[in-house]
C-alpha cells in the first residue's frame, strides 16, 4: 500500500488545550505528519490575522508538516432556531485564512442531527436550501483555490452528498468535496467501506476513526474505539484512498462515547430512504463482530468523561495504528 502522511485532528487532543503552535509541537514530538485544525485555540487578545496565520504556515513548514484547516459550514440554518444564516461569509472567512497556512481544503461540519428531531425540516428541503447556498460561493472557492470538504458527519448519507453535488453542478476537484470521518459513516445507518467507495473520487480530507456497534432494545448504538480495535476495515478504506489520491492525508480523529441510533422508530428509520437490505445485514455483521470483541474484554465504549485522561496515549497509538496499516513509519 502506498504510504500517506498521518496527522492528527485538533479535536482529538482538545483536553489538553494546546494553542496552534503547540499542536504542531506536539505532532513533532509524537511522530504525526501534520494536524487538521477543528478548532483554533489560542490565548485571550491574540488576533488569528495574517501575520499569525504566515508564522504558522511557516513553522509547519520548518518541520515538514501539513496544515488542514476548518471553520466552513454548509447548512444555510442556524439549527437551533431555524433562521437563515449567511453561511458565505462564514465560508469566506475559512477560505481566506486557509490560503494563508497554505492549505488546499477547509473542513466543513455544521453539526446537525436533524433526522433525530421530528420537528426538523425533510432532508430534501435542507439538500436544497444548501444547493443554493453552495452554488453562489462556487466562484470565491474557485479564485480561493479552496475546496469545500463537508465531512460525512450526522447530518447527510453519502447517497444524499452525492445528490448534493449534483444540484450544486459540481465536479470532483473542483470546488466542493469530501471529508471522510469512517466511524461517523456508521451513525448515519451506513457501512462505512461501501460508503467510502461511493464517495471516492470526491474525498479530498480525512477522519480516520475505528468504532463499534452494538444492538440493543432501542436500537444500534455506535461508538469509538481505538484505530485497529474496532470493526471498521481502515485498511479496505485507506487501500482505494491511497491508489485514487495519492497525496491525501489521514488525519487520525478520537474521542470518547457512544450515539444511539434509533432503527427500532418507523418514523426515524423512514428518513433513510436509501438503507438498502443488504448494507442493513452488513450492519448487523458488524454488531456480531462488536459483541464478540467485546465480550472477550478487547473492545469497550470509553465514556465521555474519561477521554481527558486517556486521549493522549491513545491517539499516540492511534496514529502508530493507522501507520502500520501501511506497513511502514515516518519518511
Amino acid at each position: 500500500m502506498r504510504k500517506l502522511k498521518v496527522g492528527v485532528d485538533s479535536y482529538s487532543l482538545r483536553p489538553l488545550d494546546l494553542t496552534p503552535f503547540e499542536l504542531l509541537e506536539w505532532a513533532v514530538m509524537n511522530g504525526a505528519d501534520g494536524v487538521q485544525f477543528s478548532e483554533v485555540n489560542v490565548p485571550p487578545g491574540t488576533a488569528v490575522d495574517k501575520i499569525f496565520l504566515q508564522e504558522l504556515r511557516s513553522y509547519a513548514g520548518e518541520n515538514r508538516l501539513y496544515i488542514e484547516w476548518g471553520g466552513g459550514q454548509h447548512i444555510p440554518l442556524d439549527l437551533e432556531t431555524g433562521r437563515p444564516r449567511d453561511i458565505g461569509a462564514v465560508n469566506r472567512k475559512a477560505a481566506g485564512e486557509a490560503c494563508q497556512v497554505g492549505s488546499p481544503t477547509v473542513r466543513s461540519c455544521s453539526g446537525g442531527l436533524m433526522r433525530w428531531k421530528r420537528e426538523a425540516p425533510s432532508t430534501d428541503e435542507f439538500l436544497r436550501l444548501m444547493a443554493a447556498a453552495l452554488r453562489e460561493q462556487k466562484p470565491m472557492l474557485r479564485d480561493s483555490g479552496v475546496i469545500l470538504a463537508i465531512e460525512t458527519h450526522f447530518e447527510f448519507t453519502s447517497f444524499e452528498l452525492l445528490r448534493l453535488f449534483e444540484m450544486c453542478g459540481a465536479v470532483p476537484g473542483e470546488y466542493l468535496g469530501i471529508c471522510l470521518d469512517t466511524m461517523n459513516l456508521l451513525t448515519l445507518l451506513e457501512d462505512p467501506a461501501a460508503a467510502a467507495r461511493r464517495l471516492l473520487p470526491w474525498v479530498v480530507t480525512t477522519h480516520i476513526k475505528d468504532g463499534g456497534l452494538m444492538l440493543t432494545a432501542d436500537g444500534f448504538i455506535s461508538f469509538t474505539a481505538e484505530a485497529g480495535k474496532g470493526v471498521i476495515d481502515l485498511a479496505g478504506i485507506i487501500e482505494p484512498l491511497a491508489a485514487v489520491h495519492p497525496h491525501i492525508t489521514l488525519t487520525v480523529e478520537d474521542h470518547g462515547g457512544d450515539f444511539l441510533i434509533p432503527v427500532n422508530d418507523p418514523d426515524f428509520l423512514a428518513r433513510f430512504p436509501d438503507l438498502t437490505v443488504p448494507e442493513l445485514v452488513g450492519l448487523l455483521r458488524l454488531t456480531v463482530r462488536t459483541r464478540a470483541l467485546m465480550e472477550s474484554g478487547k473492545l469497550a465504549v470509553l465514556p465521555r468523561d474519561r477521554w481527558p485522561a486517556a486521549c493522549e496515549p491513545r491517539v499516540k497509538r492511534d496514529i502508530q495504528s493507522v501507520r502500520r496499516l501501511m506497513g511502514g513509519g515516518r519518511e
